[in-house]
């Protein structure tokens, strides 16, 4: 089934239409209610009506008052609920918009269906954690996408996995940005499915030819992939990859680690109370004086272009939350062509073989994977970084124009130190000479 649209659901600054619109995939509709993405959204994508409450959204496709889409997008919170509460209609508050998400997907399958159309195909986005929720949120989550009546129950869900059920098929893999160009450790589980005529392994996974040990792919990571396929190595020069000190504009620069802990949506307001004020992968140190990340240095750690968040009047905190509540742009582009081909260009995507599945029952089969599993002479990449990986450095997303305020005054340093001292944590030990320095 081509994909020619897509519906944007928790649509934020919109990534989804910032990464699909130029692969000719257009949005049909977004659905955001927050004040300042909707402020937004109204100027960057001004022709793409914003539906607001997806809650709203499954009746509005039963009365066919918006037209359903080839593929739904986002990424709701993914917290304690259950089918039975599903079922019975008592919806937990905290997962009541990952309940709606299954809701929209089946209300555009079942008007799809009428229309004599196949099933749309869905794309989700959450934090890691999400596979670990102590509730099995998860695996309620997978139950209710693939049309069964039980949650999906194992010991422990691994980083990736495939599941084949009596309606759709499903599959998950958490990636890091890091290896996908922008200098941003950054895990998410990417959760993408459709009828029982796609299949997602294809997309989210990949194959790569024999060699000795999987598990040396890993940092240095450049040699061993390159020869996954017998081509040349490339001529990289490690020293440039974990470089932290470098001229940029005339300016001083040094950074505390070559990529940064993952971006959070508190950082314009939060900056020194966690384990990035420690460890400095969220500071960076200018002509001697250290100072927090600029929005537009948090925009190209996304994958955003310079000043993409700089529209509807905002305040510094509306572009750190905003930029730190979307996704890592390389990583939805890698997914997203891959999918296209797939689906658009006669199964261009090579076929998975799948190994022995961990779960085989008359409902469904489920396949847990290992980062590496050996199948048919070749080995299957359900680890978090793709074969095609893209290293890059915290120095090549330094903004040398900041904004004043940013840098951390003499107070703030000696703060920062003072919290070290009385939770004994450890600490960069460049950034507590860099903190010293600052804070006499």
């Amino acid at each position: 089934m081509p994909i020619h649209n897509f519906g944007s659901v928790c649509s934020g600054i919109e990534a989804a239409s910032f990464t699909l619109t130029p692969l000719g995939v257009n949005p049909l509709w977004l659905s955001e209610i927050a004040e300042y993405p909707k402020r937004f959204l109204e100027l960057q994508y001004p022709e793409h009506p914003n539906l607001g409450d997806m809650t709203n959204i499954p009746e509005m496709i039963q009365n066919a008052q918006i037209p359903t889409p080839d593929l739904l997008v986002g990424g709701t919170p993914c917290q304690a609920f259950s089918l039975a509460g599903w079922r019975n209609g008592v919806n937990d508050e905290r997962g009541q918009l990952t309940l709606k998400y299954i809701d929209i997907i089946d209300a555009i399958d079942e008007k799809r269906e009428e229309c004599g159309e196949g099933r749309a195909v869905f794309f989700w986005e959450n934090v890691e954690g999400a596979l670990t929720d102590k509730t099995n949120a998860f695996g309620c989550f997978l139950a209710g996408l693939a049309g069964l009546d039980e949650p999906v129950k194992v010991s422990k869900f691994k980083s990736s996995g495939i599941l084949h059920g009596p309606i759709r098929n499903i599959a998950w893999r958490v990636l890091d940005a890091k290896y996908f160009g922008v200098p941003q450790q950054r895990k998410r589980v990417y959760v993408l499915g459709g009828g029982l005529d796609f299949h997602p392994e294809n997309v989210l996974f990949e194959i790569g030819h024999q060699f000795q040990d999987p598990y040396k792919l890993r940092e240095p990571r450049q040699q061993v992939v390159m020869n996954l396929f017998g081509e040349q190595e490339p001529e990289i020069n490690q020293d440039v990859i974990r470089e932290l000190r470098r001229e940029i504009n005339g300016h001083d620069i040094e950074v505390f680690r070559c990529y940064s802990d993952c971006l959070y949506a508190a950082y314009g307001t939060k900056w020194n109370g966690n384990a990035a004020a420690f460890n400095g992968s969220l500071f960076i140190s200018q002509n001697g004086r250290l100072r927090r990340l600029t929005p537009i240095e948090c925009e190209r750690l996304m994958g955003f272009p310079d000043d993409y968040t700089a529209i509807a009047s905002p305040r510094l905190t509306n572009r750190y939350q905003a930029t730190g509540n979307s996704w890592a742009v390389p990583v939805i582009r890698w997914i997203m062509n891959r999918l296209l081909a797939e689906v658009n260009d006669n199964n261009h995507i090579a076929h998975i073989e799948l190994p022995t599945p961990s779960i085989i029952n008359e409902n469904y089969t489920l396949y847990l994977l290992d980062e590496f599993t050996y199948v048919g002479g070749q080995y299957l990449n359900a680890s978090t970084s793709c074969y095609d990986f893209v290293l890059t450095n915290m120095l090549d997303i330094v903004d040398t124009n900041p904004d004043e305020k940013l840098y951390i005054s003499q107070a703030g340093c000696a703060g920062i130190l003072r919290r070290k001292r009385e939770h004994n944590a450890g600490m960069n030990p460049r950034l507590e000479v860099v903190l010293k320095n600052c804070s006499q």
